[in-house]
This record gives C-alpha cells, sequence and structure tokens, in this order.
C-alpha cells in the first residue's frame, strides 16, 4: 500500500501539466525499477527463454502501466486505454503533449 500513497502524491497527468507530471512519474518509476520498461534497456517484451525473464518483464510492464493508467485523469486515459506496452503509453503521452507546445 505504500506505493500507492507514493504514486497518489503526484497530480494526475491533465491537458496542463505534463511537464511536471512526466518529470514526477519519471522520478517514481525510477525508484520502483520500473523505469527500464518503460523507455530503457527492457522496453520491449522479451523472448521466453525458460528461465522466467518474460514472467519477469511481464510483472515489471503490468506495474509500470497501472502507475501510468492510475495517474491520468480520464479524458487521458483514453489515448493510451489500448497500449500494449507501458513504452508505447509513454511515447503516446510524449506525441500528445509536445504537440501542445
Amino acid at each position: 500500500m505504500a506505493d500507492l500513497q507514493v504514486v497518489g502524491g503526484i497530480k494526475k497527468l491533465s491537458n496542463q501539466n505534463y511537464n511536471s507530471w512526466s518529470t514526477c512519474m519519471m522520478s517514481y518509476l525510477q525508484g520502483q525499477d520500473l523505469w527500464e520498461v518503460v523507455n530503457g534497456n527492457e522496453s520491449t517484451q522479451p523472448e521466453d527463454d525458460g528461465n522466467g525473464t518474460l514472467r519477469k518483464w511481464k510483472i515489471k510492464a503490468g506495474k509500470a502501466m497501472f502507475a501510468l493508467k492510475t495517474i491520468v485523469e480520464e479524458d487521458v486515459l483514453e489515448h493510451i486505454r489500448n497500449a500494449k506496452t507501458p513504452k508505447e503509453a509513454w511515447d503516446i503521452f510524449v506525441v500528445l503533449f509536445s504537440q501542445k507546445k
């Protein structure tokens, strides 16, 4: 439950606060060892090597997606509702909000 309180301390992403939200989310995801599945060396799903690598990646990706989907306003969630990976969701936000600058 402590994780939810930390995420809950980040103001939800809206159409006006992308810069501060992305900075806070990046820090949160790094602190939870999830940034690599969002925008790092582990951002694509690995092959199943029989050693649990795929399972571990899916768990980390699921945690990252949960964070990304719960710390956004509902109208913003619509843009990433069908994203398959955390990287895809993050990249959608980058494109969506970089156009507003």
